[in-house]
């Protein structure tokens, strides 16, 4: 008898934390999707407004390489390592130099994208066709990067803070820079206005070279303070973001 009910008691216990689990992973979905439809809005405004025109093609190029491996990942994640698709959307910064760090990454974009679609509009400097494709690809490559770096390291968060339990990656492409994943997201943003056959966005977003040194001193500052062994990772590996440069 004592034995059924514990038995009953603990398929209770089980089916209720599937349910809950059930209830966050849709929670989780539909915060996924709604940013995600929100970030297809607001390039593509961005993008075709100044551009005064849906033909621009370069725009539909970026979107696509960024939107679809973004969606495909993004479920991918959902289904095998939730927690990690839910430090990803956690975009809220609590440091005060973070968050002017943010909204600075946020002006040189806003800048970057409207100019952009002008140059397309106003043929002021069209990059030829042949650097729009080898962008592209540098693009992808560096996207497939960026899912090893997914992969290797489970504590990625798009904040800056220490995680219980967090602890150092040194293996991969972590022991090739100190910072992987910064690395692959500046050749992601380098890429972008070369897609997009715009000069003078590219020089826009050399900007976020100085932004990004700013954020990655702020955040080795606190691993160093904060995450054992740190500071002999820093030792083992010399480079933060591009071997034999940075």
């Amino acid at each position: 008898m004592a034995l059924a009910q514990n038995f009953k008691k603990d398929m209770y216990l089980c089916l209720t934390k599937r349910i809950n689990e059930s209830r966050m992973d849709k929670k989780l979905l539909a915060h996924g999707l709604t940013k995600f439809f929100l970030g297809v809005l607001l390039l593509g405004v961005l993008i075709f407004l100044p551009a005064g025109s849906l033909d621009f093609w370069n725009g539909w190029l970026l979107m696509g390489c960024l939107f679809i491996p973004m969606f495909v990942a993004g479920i991918f994640l959902l289904a095998v390592n939730p927690e990690l698709l839910r430090k990803r959307l956690n975009a809220k910064e609590e440091q005060r130099e973070q968050k002017m760090v943010v909204a600075l990454s946020g002006g040189m974009f806003l800048a970057s994208f409207v100019l952009a679609g002008l140059n397309w509009r106003f043929h002021w400097l069209t990059l030829p066709n042949w650097i729009v494709w080898v962008a592209t690809a540098l693009f992808l490559i560096a996207y497939l990067l960026y899912a090893e770096v997914l992969r290797e390291n489970t504590f990625l968060s798009r904040t800056i803070e220490l995680q219980e339990g967090q602890k150092v990656i040194d293996t991969g492409l972590y022991g090739i820079v100190r910072h992987p994943m910064y690395t692959t997201t500046l050749f992601l943003f380098l890429m972008m206005p070369l897609m997009l056959g715009s000069l003078l966005s590219f020089v826009v977003m050399l900007l976020y070279i100085p932004i990004l040194s700013k954020r990655i001193k702020n955040e080795e500052a606190l691993l160093e303070q904060g995450l054992e062994g740190y500071r002999e990772y820093k030792q083992k590996v010399k480079y933060k973001v591009i071997p034999f440069v940075w």
